[in-house]
């Protein structure tokens, strides 16, 4: 391959790691604002799981003005909910579809998050080392053809 490929190459890895460790940041930053939003205006209720992921979790419960809510997106932090147990809630009260399981909090998020930044990191390093040692030895093996 030429200088310019593997730079190329060497490049695209570093960009693609780059995104994924941005990406895994964001998610930590959202759950972060998720928290203060809920903990600023917190209610709490019991609430049935009606469904049981480890992505998403759909629930139900009753808010004290009476009415059944169903959040469209689940619930934060769903680890090891099983279908109609029922769990203890907080949800903010200006926004009843944001709502989290009692006593989890964005730490729950940054273990695999950070997982996700290791072991992209481990991965890329070493590629983006060998493409940047391939490139030099393509550089030193060219002969010089400007005079």
């Amino acid at each position: 391959m030429t200088e310019a490929v593997l730079r190329r190459f060497r490049i695209g890895i570093l960009v693609v790691a780059i995104g994924i460790s941005v990406l895994a940041v964001v998610l930590i930053l959202g759950a972060w604002r998720n928290d203060r939003t809920i903990e600023a205006d917190m209610g709490t209720a019991t609430a049935e799981v009606l469904s049981a992921g480890s992505l998403r979790s759909a629930i139900s419960f009753v808010t004290p003005d009476g009415a059944n809510r169903n959040p469209p997106l689940g619930v934060l932090y769903p680890t090891n909910l099983t279908v109609g147990q029922r769990i203890e809630v907080e949800y903010a009260k200006s926004d009843p579809d944001l709502v989290r399981v009692a006593g989890r909090n964005a730490s729950v998020a940054m273990v695999p998050a950070g997982s996700v930044i290791v072991v992209t990191w481990l991965l890329a390093g070493p590629m983006i080392w060998y493409l940047r040692k391939r490139e030099s030895a393509t550089r030193i093996s060219k002969p010089d053809t400007s005079n």
